[in-house]
């Protein structure tokens, strides 16, 4: 598949760049699902840690980027499990 890919980018130079952006898009794109997979929020195995969501302290920044919300700043509303 890859050769076919060069061999229609020697054919084609115009195909490069969007060869390059799919390329990117996809790498991008499986980057982003391991990091979700990884985070400390998901249990892979739930005989270890079957609610790891309540380990986390309220200050931790669930979202990639957080615009209005100041997270250092926010308590904890209830209470210890």
């Amino acid at each position: 598949m890859i050769r076919v890919m060069l061999e229609h980018a020697k054919k084609h130079p115009g195909l490069i760049p969007q060869f390059f952006f799919i390329l990117l898009g996809m790498g991008g794109a499986s980057f982003y699902l391991f990091r979700l997979a990884k985070g400390p929020h998901v249990t892979w195995r739930h005989e270890s840690n079957p609610e790891p969501w309540n380990n986390l302290s309220p200050s931790y920044q669930y979202k990639f980027v957080a615009i209005n919300t100041d997270y250092k700043n926010l308590k904890k509303e209830g209470p210890d499990f």
